[in-house]
């Protein structure tokens, strides 16, 4: 997990999102790479488009993409939610 809040501030300040979410949801594919890029980093940023609001709320969202990935949110602002690798 994230070592320190400073840490956790940085990568929100450097990093731009590598996952975004668009009008098709949390696809298979969604799915798939988020699940692929935690497993090289320890922390990814995911961007939900304005277009995939419609299909359902930015909360149903992220829970749905949390559960089907098995990580942890660290923090959210905005559309943009930075995820974790699960704590063992």
């Amino acid at each position: 997990m994230v070592k320190d809040r400073r840490e956790l501030a940085r990568f929100w300040a450097e990093e731009k999102p590598s996952v975004r979410i668009g009008k098709a949801g949390v696809s298979e594919r969604v799915v798939a790479e988020v699940k692929r890029q935690l497993k090289g980093k320890e922390l990814i940023k995911v961007r939900v488009l304005p277009s995939a609001l419609s299909g359902g709320t930015l909360n149903k969202i992220i829970a749905e993409l949390i559960e089907r990935t098995s990580c942890v949110a660290c923090g959210r602002r905005g559309l943009v939610v930075v995820l974790s690798r699960k704590a063992v």
